[in-house]
């Protein structure tokens, strides 16, 4: 950051009277700028005993198989945000939600969190950011072509709990990937 959003002028950047952590601070108007997490949030629509994927037709990761998900908007709740984004990347609608998995990525300052919910129907198409959309019975799901480390470890933990049928919250901090791996 180098100008203010409010006045225009330069930022330095310096840990406030009262704070313990480095922030933008505007050098005319003292604004203090924070930075926090952006939160990520989708859905795992299930169907039977088949799961609802995506698969990219944006950038990062074009070609790649994903859960409905993308960035939530101010103004809207969690729920909302999953809702909005299973219904624009696969045009579906979801009867019932429940939150599944949250996941920490400090090193990319985002937060994702997933919803295991059920499909109203089997309606569903490729909305714009999607080149298609299916139901996948679990020997089907391309695990090597899948977009993001996220939807792969919801994926593995969904069908590792479906069998007792008890879906529990879970919250894991996923660490940087090796720098030869480009995926989150």
């Amino acid at each position: 950051m180098k100008f203010c959003s409010l006045c225009g002028n330069s930022v330095s950047r310096l840990i406030p009277a009262g704070d313990t952590r480095w922030r933008y601070v505007c050098d005319v108007c003292t604004e203090v700028h924070y930075q926090n997490p952006n939160i990520v949030a989708g859905s795992l629509p299930v169907c039977g005993e088949r799961v609802l994927l995506c698969r990219r037709a944006i950038e990062p990761r074009r070609g790649f198989w994903t859960l409905p998900a993308g960035f939530m908007e101010n103004g809207e709740s969690l729920e909302q945000a999953a809702r909005r984004e299973t219904q624009e990347e696969a045009c579906a609608e979801l009867a019932s939600t429940q939150i599944y998995t949250l996941f920490d990525l400090p090193h990319i300052n985002q937060v994702h969190v997933f919803f295991r919910a059920v499909l109203a129907g089997e309606a569903f198409a490729a909305g714009e950011e999607s080149l298609e959309v299916r139901l996948f019975r679990e020997d089907e799901i391309p695990w090597e072509a899948l977009a993001f480390r996220t939807v792969a470890r919801t994926l593995e933990c969904f069908f590792a709990d479906r069998p007792a049928n008890t879906y529990p919250v879970r919250n894991e901090v996923l660490p940087p990937l090796p720098v030869s791996v480009v995926s989150t």
